[in-house]
């Protein structure tokens, strides 16, 4: 995958505006589509290579990377405070997600 298509991936599942992105399954307290975290993070791992020792990125991209970390476990959460049965690895997955948009931010790939 190259930068440009995995930009335009996590720009799609970063949106609400598509039903069935990442971020809007969860708003609707959803699950997630199968296959849609690891591709998530696949794409996480192929941005971290292109920004690599960079000393800024796109503010889009840092965009979509914060709603992709911070909108995701708010979404998370709150459907947990309406007893919505998440799938039972979701809370890693996030938490996967998390540490993959800290990697990019943080010019250094720590294993998630």
């Amino acid at each position: 995958m190259d930068y440009k298509t995995a930009y335009q991936y996590l720009s799609s599942q970063s949106s609400l505006s598509d039903r069935r992105s990442f971020l809007a399954l969860l708003e609707q307290q959803k699950a997630p589509i199968p296959g849609q975290v690891t591709n998530i993070l696949l794409t996480l791992k192929t941005i971290y290579q292109h920004v690599k020792g960079l000393d800024s990125i796109d503010r889009g991209l840092a965009y979509m990377l914060f709603r992709l970390a911070y909108d995701s476990r708010q979404y998370y959460e709150a459907g947990k405070q309406q007893d919505v049965n998440w799938p039972p690895l979701l809370n890693e997955d996030l938490s996967r997600i998390a540490q993959g948009v800290n990697n990019i931010l943080s010019n250094q790939w720590l294993d998630t």
